[in-house]
């Protein structure tokens, strides 16, 4: 816990305390976590534990089922490659692919510049414009591998960057 800062410690016992009177809290807890600093380390883990009683071991199987959480920092941006079976026919392997080649990372990383995170998904329940791409919330449709590098492109544009 040496490594999180007086005001993130004051917060994650704020964001615990606000969910007291819940029968099963975590969930929420996680979530709140998440969405302030965008990942859930160990010594979070370790404090959520201290603070509500419920086992690091609990937290940590929580943390690692559930895909929304994350153990380590995440990109700007989050580009969710769908590799459910729709997607996966019509070419999915073949953009994650590309994206892979292009920012220089494989699923699960984070570019060097923390821009971009690429993950793998299994189904984001967009089968019907299959292949798609979920990049922050916004879902791409019908994505070629021709379409990648200028949705790269996009977004290094939005940060003055080169593509």
């Amino acid at each position: 816990m040496a490594k999180l800062s007086e005001q993130a410690v004051q917060t994650i016992n704020e964001i615990c305390d606000r969910y007291t009177n819940e029968k099963t809290p975590l969930m929420m807890i996680l979530s709140d976590i998440q969405n302030e600093y965008g990942y859930i380390p160990l010594e979070v883990q370790e404090l959520v534990s201290k603070k509500t009683g419920i086992s690091v071991a609990e937290i940590y199987g929580v943390v690692t089922f559930y895909s929304f959480f994350s153990l380590t920092p995440k990109g700007k941006y989050v580009i969710g490659c769908c590799l459910g079976t729709a997607c996966y026919v019509k070419g999915g392997q073949q953009i994650i692919d590309k994206f892979s080649e292009i920012l220089g990372v494989k699923p699960g990383e984070t570019t060097e510049d923390g821009l971009f995170t690429l993950d793998a998904l299994r189904c984001i329940g967009a089968c019907g414009i299959a292949p798609a791409v979920s990049i922050s919330g916004t879902v791409y449709p019908k994505v070629t591998v021709d379409k990648v590098p200028q949705i790269v492109a996009e977004y290094r544009a939005k940060e003055g960057g080169a593509a």
